[in-house]
């Protein structure tokens, strides 16, 4: 699944416009490198997303096309810094 998907998909990010500008501007690492909109992802890959000064780590659980809002949060698990 496309990062940006993932991203709107396990409601991170509201917007796919949005993923795919956060992505453009680098505030999203994928496994510690820096990674585009259009980045696969797979089960354990490790997103960090930068939110002003602050940062959020996140592990992919599973890649799933379309979810309730209220199952969004298994998808991820939040990391520990």
């Amino acid at each position: 699944m496309r990062l940006d998907k993932f991203l709107k998909v396990s409601r991170l990010i509201k917007r796919r416009t949005v993923a795919n500008e956060a992505c453009d501007a680098g505030r999203v690492l994928v496994n510690g490198r820096p990674a585009k909109a259009s980045c696969q992802l797979k089960e354990g890959d490790v997103i960090e997303l930068g939110f002003g000064n602050k940062t959020m780590r996140v592990r992919v659980l599973s890649l799933k096309e379309t979810v309730r809002k209220e199952e969004a949060e298994s998808m991820y698990e939040i990391c520990q810094s």
